[in-house]
């Protein structure tokens, strides 16, 4: 299994590194649950004092860009906004928060972690990909601002995409049912190749993996990986996240 990591290097600031080795041993001794697909939920996934970093780093509104600037989809769909971890948007972000930024990136696309979140789905992976010995795969993070209006259907990811780690970043826990949803068809049969939302009517909502500080929800992508978003209805809400997706690789 290799990772393009493009220009990335691993940082070496302590503070990363204390970081880097607590998330690597969560995620490493992580149960995976298997029911509807593989997946993990990890606790104080960072270190508390490096989790108030994050907090205390995130990205001021004017920095993140709508999905449909980017380019991500077609129409306007501004409830959703992100900042690429890429050295030029990285860069576009001032001071204390560009050197914070940089160094995550740093670490988290350029260090181990691709590895171990590849070797901890790997049995898995491998009724997916024959050979995955071989297999090209990239990667990509971006860190997440959500607003009130956000809601996703049950979907199970473009086809492209191969494993996704959602780290959530709320101040508090007192949020617990903004977190992703896990569904299930009502039909037991029904699958979905991907890059289509479908309505919630057609599915069970099995679990809210809850949206409360410092933890990780990770999955891989299959047929039924259906995940997605209850409808916000509290006013005023922006959720925090950071996401961390490996994909099949360009040839």
């Amino acid at each position: 299994m290799n990772l393009e990591s493009g220009t990335q290097f691993p940082a070496t600031d302590e503070l990363f590194v204390n970081a880097e080795m607590q998330v690597l041993y969560k995620v490493a001794n992580s149960t995976v649950r298997t029911f509807p697909y593989p997946h993990i939920r990890v606790e104080n996934v960072f270190p508390a004092e490096f989790y108030q970093q994050i907090r205390q780093h995130l990205p001021p509104t004017e920095a993140y860009k709508s999905l449909s600037e980017l380019g991500r989809i077609k129409g306007q769909y501004d409830a959703r906004r992100v900042l690429l971890l890429t050295p030029d948007s990285v860069s576009g972000l001032k001071d204390n928060c560009r050197e914070f930024w940089d160094n995550f990136s740093r670490w988290l696309l350029g260090g181990p972690f691709s590895r171990i979140a590849l070797h901890k789905f790997s049995p898995y992976l491998s009724s997916r990909f024959e050979n995955l010995a071989s297999m090209q795969f990239d990667q990509e993070a971006m860190v997440i601002q959500d607003r009130t209006t956000y809601a996703l259907g049950p979907h199970t990811d473009s086809p492209s995409k191969v494993l996704s780690f959602i780290f959530y970043l709320p101040a508090d826990d007192s949020t617990p049912h903004l977190g992703t949803s896990i569904y299930l068809p009502a039909d037991p049969t029904f699958t979905c190749a991907g890059d289509k939302h479908w309505k919630l009517p057609g599915f069970n909502r099995l679990v809210t993996m809850p949206y409360v500080p410092n933890t990780l929800f990770a999955f891989m992508k299959t047929p039924r990986s259906f995940h997605g978003v209850e409808p916000i209805k509290d006013e005023g809400i922006e959720r925090a996240l950071l996401l961390y997706d490996i994909k099949v690789g360009q040839p």
